[in-house]
């Protein structure tokens, strides 16, 4: 089938020249939403029933809630994470339960309101109990009211002596249900999070496919960003070209509010008011990351809004890359993040001259090198794990000077091989003649 094309065509605000300067940019649109086939979500389940042995694990949905009364910030509705990996439905109020005999016996059960025609009207159709199956493959599917007796016969046929697994954290610490299961179980009560959170370190190959396109659509946002970024944009209408480009992609979503940090706002590390006027000779960190069927990408760009380095603005750009680079060619099996983040330290230090002053560049990365991607942008898992294939985790030196009003921040997304990596936003350019040449090209049309 021919790809849907949309064309951007953003109109600029008062301030803003980016509606009689910028070119038309192609944003080849896909599929919204992918979810995981049955054999995959059945092999994440099995996959931690091993890893608990005997006993029980109950899972539970997020909680729908009020358009109107949690309008604007919380009204939109996402799965959470740990029930979609595990069923790949969307659908509020539910628990998935998972048993275990230690003896081979398994079984697997949701519990899934009824359907409200009243209701629906409102938030539109859920699934049926036979559509819930067929995308779950789970054919057990039960009306929540019957959960805690499934539970008290499930103690009944020998699992009395396992665990029962529950997700122990802020979000659950108000839940009745659970906290009543905590009391019964008392010392067989064990958290869920720490056990889940390593099964999704290592991504399956769904998982590997959203992560791909949701990192190809924040690439291609990049490439927008860099064709409109002029001087005199106030700093939301590059956001504005980013976002728009999301959507066009198919992303649902932004993984995390976007970062448009322009002039002083390059050193504000989780800046994102993004209202300042961009001026000549100002660099602009932007980072961003789409998400696309619960995976979201996050690639970080500094590029000069005038679209030429400074040659000091150059000097510590390149700093900030090679120590990406010195870090990003040692990722294989067996390393740590650690690991990793002492590699790039030590490349600052070794190699910043006085660029930095008195004090070499080190002392002015001030953040951590590196964390997991996937359903989370900073995602689940433990980091004293050594790398393994199907890992997936973000690189990401920067310098910061704020007396200069100075910072560079460089992001990209990587995957771990049986040999190496893979840079999985490639797409997103980072040489800074690349970035020249690519706004320059963009100016002159």
């Amino acid at each position: 089938m021919k790809p849907f094309v949309v064309i951007l065509a953003v109109v600029a605000g008062a301030a803003g020249p980016l509606a009689s300067q910028s070119a038309p940019t192609e944003v080849v649109a896909g599929p919204p939403f992918e979810r995981p086939p049955p054999p995959i979500l059945d092999a994440r389940r099995q996959a931690l029933l091993d890893s608990v042995g005997a006993g029980m694990v109950l899972v539970p949905s997020a909680t729908l809630k009020s358009i109107e009364g949690d309008y604007p910030q919380d009204s939109d509705f996402r799965q959470h994470n740990d029930f979609f990996y595990l069923t790949g439905l969307e659908t509020p109020d539910s628990w998935l339960l998972l048993t275990a005999d230690g003896q081979g016996a398994r079984t697997a059960s949701l519990f899934v309101p009824e359907r409200n025609p009243a209701e629906e009207r409102w938030t539109g159709p859920r699934p049926s109990y036979e559509e819930a199956t067929a995308i779950s493959g789970i054919s057990s599917v039960i009306l929540p009211d019957e959960l805690m007796s499934t539970l008290q016969g499930a103690r009944s046929l020998g699992l009395e002596g396992g665990s029962i697994y529950l997700p122990l954290n802020d979000r659950t610490r108000g839940n009745e249900l659970i906290q009543r299961l905590v009391r019964e179980f008392s010392v067989r009560a064990r958290n869920l999070d720490p056990v889940l959170a390593q099964i999704r370190l290592v991504k399956d190959d769904h998982e590997l496919q959203m992560l791909r396109r949701a990192i190809d659509i924040t690439a291609g946002a990049h490439r927008a960003a860099l064709e409109a970024a002029r001087p005199g944009m106030y700093e939301y209408e590059l956001e504005a070209v980013i976002e728009y480009n999301f959507r066009a992609g198919g992303a649902e979503r932004v993984g995390f509010p976007s970062i448009v940090g322009s002039g002083p706002n390059t050193v504000v590390l989780h800046y994102d008011k993004n209202r300042r006027q961009m001026d000549e000779g100002d660099l602009v960190v932007m980072d961003i990351g789409a998400e696309y069927s619960y995976y979201s990408a996050d690639v970080t760009r500094t590029i000069p809004v005038s679209g030429r380095f400074t040659p000091r603005q150059r000097e510590i750009y390149e700093l900030v890359l090679e120590a990406q680079r010195a870090a990003i060619e040692e990722v294989r099996p067996g390393v740590t993040v650690g690991e990793l983040n002492q590699i790039a330290r030590a490349w600052l230090r070794e190699n910043s001259g006085g660029a930095c002053g008195v004090r070499t560049c080190d002392m002015y990365f001030v953040h951590g090198l590196s964390h997991w991607l996937g359903m989370d942008v900073h995602d689940v898992g433990d980091y004293t794990t050594p790398l393994a294939p199907g890992m997936v985790l973000t690189i990401e030196p920067g310098i910061y000077l704020p007396e200069e009003n100075l910072g560079v921040r460089i992001e990209d997304d990587v995957l771990v091989t049986d040999s190496g990596y893979e840079l999985l936003s490639r797409n997103a350019p980072r040489d800074p003649e690349q970035i020249e040449a690519l706004m320059n090209e963009s100016a002159r049309r």
